[in-house]
């Protein structure tokens, strides 16, 4: 693997050379490998295209390397240098050849005092490409810009420096000495190649580092239990369900009884601390609590969130000289794996009498009811019962125990026997048995015996899955002008407008104010594409010949995979495109003619990489990057999710006559999807799962729901009008940044859905999460950072653009996810990104309205309280706050100081009453408990409505039209005092401490400098001069907008 570093060019360099001027060349340093460029000479604007090439070891952790690229004068006519900057790029942020583009990145200082300006454009990517050294010549002297110990110690490396005369050639670098560094791989947080997911895994000292196939994959599952427990929940629901006259397979619906008394018991829906028994008996070092760090990187377990649960693997992998029918002279062999009574059998081959199966069979160790495993082989007959071809017993106390990172178990050829055991019988099979866990490398692929009632391709969906978003893109189509356009009626000049489709996007532009054959409109058409690009882009140039018809004078398609990206506000070039005839009247004449004339457009198309392309709603985004690779930061933290199980869930469909679920879980955050199996017919599932996620912003939500498989019987096609769709039954969300680093958090979270009678809780869902900093100064760095990247403030969307955006990212999204195999599917995508959260609710805005009057009645109580004391009703009270008036008003350097320390005081007073758990969906918060039955229907109406009178649709759908931003202003408005609110409330451990910090350091540098000082400081920077601001928010601003609120909570 070569790491190429291409140099294009440079700007407005600092002249070194005493005349105005420069001779710049550019040296990089990458791993101990220098390489450098040719020297332009009396040039502060240099153009190289030089590309450069250094060895990279992919078994590095790329996120602790760095290029650092160097620009220096060269002295003439006495040897030397003069430094002109640098500057350093992240290895984390290298893309693979082919997705590389064009940075500029500004030239930093190496010195406090060194004097440098100017920037330098790069392409830095990754390539297979390698091109044979040029031999050493002996009698070449050494560079004389390197110094002489380098050029020493090169003469015994197996190539040379070989600097590039020209342009187009590539440049060799120096060899880096060998080092043998052996990585431990719990030394090591390696990332999975195109999945930009990393998984942490431990193993015991003395193994080689090796990265797991499917680490972030392996599901794991508990002891189930015999015995199905009855929550009180769930007799509650149960008390008004009619069940019989259901049809098999049908959903099935629950009606709440008593709404008011299930309401009532406000702690069914309340957040509870479990104990499960994390890590325990986990031979690659159990639980560590989230703490131990060994050489600077963290000392992980990749199960220590979860429940070791043990299995009995059979591997089937193939048989050979088999015995063929006397009447067929052939045989269809299939294998069926006894155990007590589970039993399963592998997929039968056709007239093949040594067939390869590679079947893996796994039984929990807590359901073996026998002492004896018996594997035969058996021949598939069309009519009639299968013929008997021998067999293979295994008494299971002597089956061997493997665990990783122990080397899988060999498979050996065995001998069939008869049906009594008394002989052997023609045939071989090899397979192979052993005892294992969740962690073992064969579990996810494995068919299951508590799934044993699943056949075809429900096979398929019940198996955990890691799904990864699409790469979402911004294409802006900025449509500038057009010429020579002809109409259809020569008689009439047109007017004109150009219409953009991509997939299913259509955008348009105005039409031109004036009848003109030469329309200018310049106007910017943004849409959401995804890679790899599938769609094109088809513009048509129309004539409005009436406000009912149009007329196509002219069209063009484009592949989307020509246009530039970019990865800032640079300009990007404009091309023109021929128009092609459109319709009936385009003759073979009139395409010899568009080689001589053709009317052309104007274009000017990009990709927008410095965007975040979102796909959820800003309340809950779990991801703030820019969808360029070359513009993320490190991560800042690890965090790790155990999916242990779910209690007292209610039955969602029928199934021979009883109610039935079959659950599954899913987890988004970031880029990430995680899917587990699904466990059939139960209503207290056990997962134990865990999967981890790089954090690179701790104020992002992981979202968690729980739903129902409705496609277990395989062959349902999701197009069809009928289509069986996965029913939801609750969700969880969690802000990382109200989490404790290193604390390992276990709850059970109610499972709450609205329905149009009312809330209802639908069972709990049991996790484990702990949040890991990799850096506490990098996460105090982010606290101060912009919440989106730059370009979102630098050229922001308008609201109706990021609206609409959003909601294209999503069907995007639910529709590559739905293509995979098997398919996260669109209901479920929906539900986890939040595709109604903007609708208009009753409820919801009298939620935000009395999450207002929660923080106002805070005013009103400060109010009451300066009332009684101007009416003397606590004399000691008032004498007091007389006094302290009168000490500030002789002491006005005292207001501030006093001010800030006690909010430190009160900051370091609550503390003892933090809170200790995550948050949770809050049914009072929600306004769910006394909801007027009207207001929920109104809720669950569909949009349009499906109210019968036109004009009563018409004024119903603009009054919600309009209520619907005014909840949205109303609920703003609420998340900007309830972040005032948790500054002093450890909501936030890290946004709290930071300003109690603040508050304490600004009453003593506040208490030490005359108030009249500050006054004039804080006057001027109010009143600065346009050229010293930015249009970036400032530091308190983007601190104050990562502060959490009670949105979380909102259902």
């Amino acid at each position: 693997m070569k790491l190429v570093v291409e140099i294009v060019d440079a700007h407005d360099l600092m002249p070194k050379d005493g005349k105005g001027s420069a001779s710049p060349f550019v040296e990089v340093d990458f791993q101990n490998q220098l390489s450098k460029t040719k020297t332009i000479p009396k040039n502060l604007n240099p153009v190289w295209n030089q590309k450069l090439l250094f060895d990279l070891d992919e078994t590095k952790n790329r996120h602790h390397q760095s290029i650092e690229v160097s620009v220096y004068n060269e002295r003439r006519p006495i040897p030397g240098r003069n430094f002109l900057g640098r500057t350093r790029i992240p290895c984390s942020n290298v893309v693979k050849k082919g997705d590389e583009v064009y940075q500029t990145f500004q030239l930093e200082k190496k010195w406090f005092f060194s004097t440098v300006k100017g920037e330098i454009g790069l392409k830095i990517y990754t390539s297979l490409e390698s091109k044979a050294p040029p031999l050493p010549s002996p009698s070449q002297p050494p560079p004389s810009n390197i110094p002489p110990e380098t050029s020493a110690s090169s003469s015994s490396l197996p190539t040379i420096t070989h600097i590039a005369e020209n342009t187009g050639r590539d440049c060799r670098t120096l060899a880096a000495l060998p080092r043998a560094e052996i990585l431990h791989t719990s030394e090591a947080i390696t990332e999975q190649p195109g999945k930009k997911i990393s998984a942490i895994s431990e193993t015991s000292g003395g193994f080689p580092a090796k990265e797991p196939k499917n680490s972030n994959k392996e599901p794991t599952k508990i002891r189930a239990d015999t015995t199905q427990h009855v929550h009180k929940h769930q007799v509650l629901q149960k008390t008004s369900q009619s069940v019989e006259k259901l049809p098999n397979g049908a959903p099935y619906t629950m009606h709440a009884a008593n709404p008011s008394a299930h309401s009532s018991d406000l702690d069914d829906f309340n957040l509870k601390d479990t104990d499960p028994q994390l890590g325990e008996r986990w031979p690659s070092g159990g639980a560590y609590g989230g703490r131990g760090w060994m050489n600077g990187e963290r000392y992980a377990s990749t199960y220590d969130l979860v429940e070791q649960v043990s299995y009995l693997y059979v591997r089937i992998v193939k048989a050979k000289d088999l015995p063929s029918s006397s009447i067929t002279a052939s045989c269809d062999p299939y294998v069926e794996v006894k155990l007590g009574n589970y039993k399963g059998r592998t997929r039968h081959f056709e007239k093949k009498m040594n067939p390869e199966w590679n079947q893996v069979f796994a039984f929990s160790k807590d359901r073996i009811q026998s002492s004896v495993l018996e594997v035969f082989v058996k021949d598939k007959e069309m009519v009639g019962r299968d013929d008997y071809l021998g067999r293979v017993v295994f008494d299971l106390n002597e089956v061997p125990t493997r665990v990783p990172p122990d080397s899988p178990l060999a498979p050996q050829w065995y001998r069939l026997e008869d049906r009594r055991g008394e002989g052997k019988v023609r045939g071989e099979i090899m397979l192979a048995v052993w005892m294992g866990t969740q962690a073992d490398e064969a579990f996810p692929d494995a068919w299951h015996s508590d799934a044993a009632s699943v056949y075809g391709e429900g096979v398929l969906n019940i198996r955990s899955k890691v799904y990864v978003s699409p790469k979402l893109w911004y294409l802006r189509v900025n449509v500038i002008e057009a010429q020579d356009v002809v109409p259809s009626d020569r008689s009439r000049l047109p007017e004109v407008f150009v219409k953009v489709q991509v997939g299913n996007q259509v955008l348009r532009t105005k039409i031109h104010p004036t009848r003109t054959a030469n329309p200018l409109w310049n106007e910017d058409l943004v849409f959401v594409v995804a890679e790899p690009f599938e769609e094109q882009l088809f513009l048509t140039v129309e004539d409005r010949l009436t406000p009912l018809k149009d007329d196509v004078l002219g069209k063009i398609s484009v592949p989307l995979n020509i246009f530039e990206k970019r990865l800032d506000h640079r300009p990007v070039h404009s091309r023109w495109f021929n128009l092609e005839k459109y319709g009936f009247g385009v003759l073979e004449a009139d395409r010899r003619k568009e080689l001589k004339f053709s009317s052309r457009i104007h274009l000017r198309v990009c990709l927008e990489g410095g965007y975040h392309v979102m796909d959820e709603s800003t309340m809950y985004i779990s991801d703030q990057r820019p969808t360029a690779r070359q513009l993320w930061k490190q991560p800042v933290g690890i965090l790790e999710v155990g999916i242990l199980g779910a209690q007292g869930l209610l039955p969602m469909k029928m199934k021979d006559g009883r109610g039935s679920t079959d659950a599954y879980c899913v987890a988004k955050y970031g880029q990430k999807w995680v899917r587990t199996r699904t466990i059939v017919d139960t209503f207290n599932p056990k997962w134990n799962e865990q999967y981890t996620w790089e954090v690179y912003d701790p104020c992002t939500v992981i979202t968690l729901g729980v739903f129902d498989n409705c496609h277990l019987g395989g062959g349902e096609k999701p197009t069809a009008a009928n289509a069986a769709r996965d029913l939801r039954i609750g969700k969880v969300r969690i802000r990382l940044s109200t989490l404790e680093a290193y604390r390992t958090y276990t709850h059970s979270y109610p499972l709450l859905v609205l329905h149009p009678l009312g809330v209802k809780k639908m069972g709990e869902l049991q996790l484990a999460v702990r949040f890991t900093t990799l850096s506490l100064a990098n996460m105090i760095y982010v606290y101060g950072h912009p919440l989106l990247p730059k370009m979102h403030y630098l050229h922001p969307f308008t609201v109706n653009q990021v609206d609409n955006l959003r909601y294209q990212a999503m069907n995007i999204v639910a529709v590559r996810l739905g293509r995979a195999e098997p398919p996260l599917r669109k209901e479920v995508v929906e539900y986890m990104l939040d595709v109604d959260s903007h609708t208009w609710s009753m409820r919801r805005s009298k939620a935000n309205f009395f999450r207002i009057m929660s923080l106002v009645s805070g005013l009103f109580s400060m109010s009451h309280w300066f009332g009684d004391i101007c009416q003397w009703r606590n004399p000691i009270t008032s004498v007091l706050v007389h006094i302290l008036f009168l000490i500030l008003i002789w002491y006005p350097e005292l207001i501030l100081p006093t001010l800030f320390l006690y909010m430190f005081l009160i900051g370091i007073w609550n503390y003892r009453f933090r809170p200790r758990h995550p948050p949770h969906m809050d049914t009072k918060l929600s306004w769910a408990e006394a909801v007027h039955p009207d207001e929920l229907d109104e809720e669950f109406d569909t949009f349009p409505t499906s109210k019968s009178h036109d004009i009563v649709r018409m004024r119903y759908d603009r009054l919600r039209g309009v209520a619907g931003r005014i909840q949205t202003v109303v609920g703003d408005i609420a998340t900007q005092g309830e972040r005032f609110q948790s500054l002093l409330s450890w909501r936030d451990p890290r946004a709290t401490s930071l300003f109690i910090v603040f508050c304490l350091c600004a009453a003593v540098v506040l208490y030490v400098t005359p108030f009249r000082v500050v006054a004039l400081v804080a006057g001027l920077y109010y009143l600065r001069h346009p050229r010293f601001r930015s249009k970036l928010p400032s530091v308190p601003s983007n601190f104050f907008k990562r502060l959490p609120a009670r949105t979380d909570s909102l259902l």
